[in-house]
């Protein structure tokens, strides 16, 4: 299958294209690298052991995009690309609903002028907001609390009345938890441009030096140790659930969604202690006040992935954690 990848040279889509490619499918990548580096890309080619195509641009631009769809014979798109820092959304709106929303409809635009018909979607498990019971369940009510998370059930609503409007469109909406971890080869991972948001980027770069110490947003919550706790998944775990979602489009039409999650929650104390243990090092931690819109706990019912895709996540939070090691000592090299 020709398989269109935007926002492909990112964390998730770098995995997703090796992945992929692993599979015999042939991967174009769609990038405009805001995000990421151009580099991965000889890094993908590397896991692959094939080529691995790639054109420079944004999803707002149509007409590019057409022209991607066309001369590769495109057969399904998966959509990664998608500004998605929660602080930043707050602060930068229309920003994320520009990129996240008009460039969804400049993609759906330019599918259906081509006859494009299947799409895999990556949604978040932010839509779900605060948690009214445990696990989330995809029936479980979508109440974001912040911008990023609003874009990206804006866009479920929009691919909900597309299918609707139209029974030739198969669409996989995929709700991910916490992704974390990285690819067994060491060469591609979690790259941070500038600040980290993420608890395993910034851990990282506490172990690096390039941060004095690690800040825990809060320890009175109602969890085992106090700190939040999350559904933390191995990016290759989550990588895989793509290669699901499209064999599952191949078999079944209209509009479904899924959560890619573990359904077992780890707090940031268990992940810190965890990465102590497995690197060895010594992660300087200070107590912090709560960020307002911290959640105690989050995390999925993935059954329905189950179910439905016969997908599951296979790897633990000590494989994460070894995976998130090696990159860092793989990366370190390559610098």
């Amino acid at each position: 299958m020709n398989i269109l990848l935007t926002g492909g040279a990112g964390y998730i889509g770098s995995h997703t294209a090796a992945v992929l490619a692993s599979q015999d499918h042939n991967v174009v990548i769609f990038d405009n690298f805001c995000n990421s580096n151009e580099g991965v890309l000889n890094k993908i080619r590397q896991i692959a052991a094939q080529e691995i195509r790639c054109v420079k641009g944004d999803v707002q631009d149509t007409d590019l995009l057409l022209q991607a769809l066309g001369e590769h014979d495109i057969d399904a798109v998966i959509h990664l690309a998608g500004l998605k820092a929660v602080g930043e959304s707050t602060q930068k709106p229309l920003e994320y609903y520009d990129n996240n929303v008009v460039g969804t409809i400049s993609l759906l635009n330019a599918m259906k002028k081509i006859k494009v018909r299947k799409l895999v979607f990556s949604s978040s498990a932010t839509i779900y907001g605060e948690p009214k019971y445990l696990p989330c369940d995809e029936k479980h009510p979508a109440s974001p609390i912040n911008t990023y998370g609003r874009t990206k059930l804006f866009v479920e609503h929009m691919l909900q009345d597309l299918a609707a409007s139209d029974p030739t469109w198969n669409i996989a909406m995929l709700r991910y938890f916490n992704p974390v971890g990285a690819h067994e080869s060491g060469l591609i991972g979690e790259r941070v441009n500038g600040m980290p948001n993420n608890l395993m980027p910034s851990i990282m770069e506490v172990a690096n030096r390039n941060l004095q110490h690690l800040n825990i947003f809060g320890d009175d919550y109602d969890t085992s140790d106090g700190t939040g706790e999350r559904d933390y998944i191995h990016v290759m775990d989550l990588a895989e659930g793509h290669l699901a979602a499209l064999d599952y489009l191949d078999k079944n039409a209209g509009c479904e969604v899924f959560n890619l999650g573990t359904g077992k929650p780890a707090t940031v104390l268990e992940l810190v202690k965890m990465y102590e243990k497995i690197s060895g090092q010594k992660i300087p931690m200070i107590i912090a006040p709560r960020r307002p819109g911290d959640l105690s706990s989050s995390y999925a019912n993935p059954k329905k992935a189950s179910d439905l895709m016969g997908w599951r996540a296979t790897r633990n939070i000590e494989e994460m954690i070894a995976s998130s090691v090696n990159w860092q000592k793989s990366k370190k090299e390559m610098d």
